[in-house]
């Protein structure tokens, strides 16, 4: 008799904690993947495009200025550097990755090509050149995550000058990048984006300062930086609402800024705020950030999660 209680008695027991853990788990789901997932894998998305894409971009500016400056200084670590005999007035130049940028933070391969006219002279105001990703792959150390980029965007040197100048005559220098490209994350899936944002560089070679604006509109979206269809399937459009910066000290990770992401379609939307330390708060004046804010909403829940640059 006694053993009946007993085994009823831990069969409540199992019960109750049964209950208790499908309780919390249900809960863990619904606060970590239910109604968030999809906004934090979006502005990760984007920080991780955005930040590869722009470096990559940077090495297509100092591939651009050989010949201009005096030296060789912030050419790509890691990379060759070749060029084709002029063909129809259009001469090509190449950049082949086979390893680390210059600060280590991401491993790459694959291939930038950049187009321009035989008579453009990069350091001309309106000088526009083509620039196309080939199967260019880059993996990031912290995370070991990677994404494969394919496409096309036109860059053009809207101030005129290159880099070596600031400072020594000009205080700021303005590209625009427009174009499309597809990014093939490592488990498969992909993203098209569209593309259309201004980079403004001030400060002095070895402490430059990037500050990127959207200017791309559409479906009554002003101040787009990007916009397309994500991972998911759904169609997006990321605004800055506050310019992002970038610093060349912190590794060109962006140090402060506000973008918004939505998801209209699903009545979903995040705001992503740059500038955080590993204790979830703002960053002194000075300091690189290690984690950037997303507030995210869906469908009357919302929520706040913090993630590593």
């Amino acid at each position: 008799m006694k053993t009946f209680k007993i085994l009823k008695i831990i069969a409540f027991f199992v019960a109750v904690v049964t209950i208790f853990f499908a309780t919390a788990c249900k809960k863990d789901r619904l606060n970590k993947s239910g109604d968030g997932s999809t906004m934090e894998q979006l502005a990760k998305d984007a920080n991780d495009v955005q930040s590869s894409t722009d470096d990559a971009m940077n090495d297509a500016n100092s591939v651009l200025s050989i010949g201009i400056q005096k030296s060789t200084l912030g050419l790509p670590c890691n990379a060759t550097i070749d060029s084709t005999a002029i063909v129809n007035d259009t001469i090509t130049y190449f950049i082949t990755y086979n390893g680390a940028n210059c600060n280590g933070s991401r491993i790459r391969s694959g291939q930038v090509e950049i187009k321009k006219k035989a008579n453009t002279h990069w350091h001309d105001a309106g000088a526009m050149v083509m620039v196309t990703f080939k199967n260019l792959t880059i993996t990031r150390v912290a995370t070991n995550k990677s994404l494969t980029l394919n496409g096309t965007r036109t860059f053009t040197n809207v101030s005129g000058g290159i880099l070596l100048d600031l400072g020594n005559g000009m205080s700021s220098i303005v590209h625009m990048v427009t174009g499309s490209l597809t990014a093939t994350f490592d488990n498969g899936t992909t993203r098209i984006w569209n593309i259309s944002r201004q980079r403004t560089y001030t400060g002095t070679p070895g402490q430059l300062v990037l500050t990127v604006d959207g200017l791309g509109s559409a479906a009554n979206y002003p101040n787009l930086v990007v916009w397309g269809i994500n991972r998911h399937g759904e169609d997006f459009f990321t605004q800055i609402t506050q310019s992002i910066v970038y610093k060349e000290i912190c590794g060109w990770e962006p140090v402060s800024g506000i973008m918004v992401h939505q998801i209209p379609g699903n009545n979903k939307m995040a705001t992503i705020t740059f500038g955080y330390d590993t204790a979830n708060l703002p960053v002194s004046s000075g300091d690189c950030p290690t984690k950037f804010k997303i507030d995210w909403q869906n469908n009357g829940n919302s929520g706040t999660v913090y993630m590593y640059l």
